[in-house]
């Protein structure tokens, strides 16, 4: 491992990093602990797919565990994440300015070190595994396939943003998985949140569509060209509907409803930034999706506390009003008045008759209507 260069430009806590001690350095760079952006938009679709199902059942006290070991999960997970995409994407980084100092392109990791550095980070993310449920633990190991090919996804198809989706927003089914068992209301829920990942990582992608154009590297913000942020806003109004939905086939009534009303606001603040100052800023558009997701978070978290209001109308109930005089009359203290015998049964119809006289001739046996009356 050779000397660690000064912070990557693009580094969100440079500060930070340069404080670590030098042997660490290199290995938070790799792992992105320096942007813990990511780290977050991994951990909110777990909280998000465990307030979902509480919807149902209310809050537990052990959820505050769950989203602790949730935390620790999406850290190294995330890591791993990215320690595999710079180890399979090293050739990439190398031509691309802005990763171009990446520990493993600059040669300040050599790719055995790396490669080490992913098993420590996937042996954390296998006690966390220990710890889930059944149902749950199956779940998260479906998620390794998508993990693992996500690095090649912008070499075969212009849709890397959708794998990334599928694959970042997977926490959500975990975290149902934890509370109850993941059900149609849950996977609508789970698209939802992949439409919301193409709409931020394509405002992501806009930083580097030059630089993915000169190498070949696929991407939402070079398909969609000059109408990306329109296409992105499209994805944002999906991902809304969508979370509108689950949240009202779970039973989130008006709290699911204003949670994605709130979600769309903000999608909608973070399309007029980027619409009235350039694509300049599409760094710090994308990092808002943090405050994003929270609201999705806030929402549902708020429907499993509180409890739905009781339906109110303009009009009147029907009524259904008893054949004929009550046989009671409910007086003062507990009095009650008797108004005298059983009611007689209505006359039959005619076809009531017929039908009446053709089981009698079946030897159907019927009981007398005013001896069962008495007898209730």
């Amino acid at each position: 491992m050779t000397e660690t260069p000064i912070s990557p430009a693009d580094s969100a806590l440079p500060g930070w990093l340069s404080g670590l001690p030098a042997w660490l350095r290199p290995y938070a760079m790799l792992a992105r602990w320096d942007r813990p952006v990511g780290i977050w938009l991994l951990y909110l679709p777990c909280l998000i797919g465990l307030a979902f199902e509480r919807v149902r059942t209310g809050l537990y006290i052990s959820d505050f565990i769950w989203a602790i070991l949730f935390l620790i999960g999406a850290i190294a997970m995330r890591g791993a994440g990215c320690t595999w995409n710079d180890i399979t994407d090293r050739d990439f980084d190398a031509k691309v300015e802005r990763t171009a100092l990446r520990p493993i392109p600059a040669g300040i990791v050599t790719l055995r070190e790396a490669h080490i550095f992913l098993g420590i980070q996937l042996a954390v993310g296998f006690l966390i595994w220990l710890f889930l449920p059944g149902d749950a633990k199956i779940v998260a190991l479906l998620s390794i396939p998508l993990v693992a090919a996500y690095p090649f996804m912008k070499r075969v198809t212009w849709w890397p943003q959708a794998w990334l989706g599928a694959t970042f927003n997977w926490g959500a089914l975990v975290g149902v998985a934890v509370a109850g068992s993941v059900s149609f209301p849950a996977l609508l829920l789970y698209v939802g949140l992949g439409c919301w990942t193409v709409a931020y990582d394509t405002i992501y992608a806009l930083q580097d569509r030059e630089d993915d154009a000169l190498i070949g590297v696929k991407s939402t913000a070079r398909l969609f060209g000059k109408h990306a942020v329109l296409y992105s806003y499209g994805f944002f109004i999906v991902a809304a509907a969508l979370i509108a939905a689950s949240s009202g086939l779970q039973g989130a009534g008006r709290m699911g409803a204003v949670t994605s009303l709130a979600f769309l606001g903000h999608a909608t603040a973070q399309v007029s930034r980027l619409k009235s100052k350039g694509e300049g800023i599409a760094l710090a558009v994308f990092k808002s999706n943090v405050w994003t997701g929270a609201l999705v978070v806030l929402g549902l978290t708020l429907s499993a506390m509180l409890p739905e209001p009781a339906h109110h109308t303009l009009f009147s109930e029907p009524e259904i009003v008893p054949h004929g005089k009550p046989e009671k009359v409910s007086l003062p203290f507990g009095l009650e008045l008797k108004t005298g015998a059983p009611r007689p049964a209505p006359p039959e119809t005619w076809l009531a008759s017929d039908i009446r006289r053709a089981l009698e001739r079946d030897g159907y046996v019927f009981p007398d209507a005013t001896e069962t009356q008495a007898g209730q």
